[in-house]
C-alpha cells in the first residue's frame, strides 16, 4: 500500500530532474524534441509528494512503445496510456514512487495544459501556498488512502488548471 507523505519543498527536486532528464535523452536519443520538469516539485516552495515527474515530448507517440525494455532496465514500469489517450506514462520505484514520465506527442492539448499548470504555481505563490496547505491536509488526514488524497484535492486543482489555461490564454492576446 502505497503511503501518501507530503513534503516542504527540497532543492534535491530540481537536481533530480535533470538527472532524469539527462538519462531519458540518452533513452530517446532524436525521437525527443523537448523534456520539462512538470507536476508540484517543479515549483520552487510548493510543498509536494517527492516524486518527480516528467514531460518528454515526442516527434511520433507510437514509436515510443519501442525503448519500454529500455526503460526497465532504468527501472521504470511501462503503464502504456494509463487512462490518458495520446500518453505513454512509466513509473519508477514501485509503491515507492520516486518518478512519473508523462511522454506526450509534439502538438499533445495536455502539453499545453501541464506546462500551463506549472507556469501559473510558478507565478503565483499566494496560490501555490493555498494548494500546497491543502495536500500537506489531505496527507494528514488521509496517509494510506492515495484514492481519497487525489479526490480531496481534485476540485482546486481544477480550478487552478481553469485560471492557468484562461491566464496563459490572456498572455498570449497581449
Amino acid at each position: 500500500m502505497r503511503k501518501v507523505e507530503v513534503l516542504t519543498y527540497s532543492d534535491e527536486w530540481p537536481l533530480k530532474f535533470r538527472e532524469a532528464a539527462k538519462e531519458l535523452q540518452r533513452v530517446f536519443g532524436s525521437e525527443l524534441l523537448a523534456i520539462h520538469h512538470i507536476g508540484s516539485t517543479s515549483v520552487v516552495g510548493l510543498s509536494a509528494k517527492p516524486i518527480i515527474d516528467i514531460m518528454p515530448v515526442v516527434k511520433e507517440i507510437a514509436r515510443i512503445d519501442f525503448f519500454n525494455q529500455t526503460m526497465l532496465e532504468l527501472g521504470y514500469e511501462a503503464k502504456g496510456e494509463n487512462g490518458i489517450v495520446g500518453r505513454r506514462y512509466f513509473q519508477k520505484g514501485g509503491d515507492e514512487r520516486t518518478h512519473h514520465i508523462h511522454v506526450y506527442e509534439e502538438g499533445s492539448p495536455e502539453i499545453g495544459r501541464h506546462l500551463a499548470f506549472r507556469d501559473y504555481l510558478r507565478e503565483h505563490p499566494d496560490m501555490a501556498e493555498k494548494y500546497g496547505e491543502l495536500k500537506e491536509g489531505l496527507a494528514k488526514r488521509y496517509p494510506r488512502d492515495v484514492a481519497a488524497y487525489i479526490r480531496g484535492k481534485e476540485q482546486l486543482a481544477l480550478e487552478i488548471e481553469r485560471e492557468a489555461l484562461e491566464w496563459v490564454r490572456k498572455k498570449k492576446n497581449k
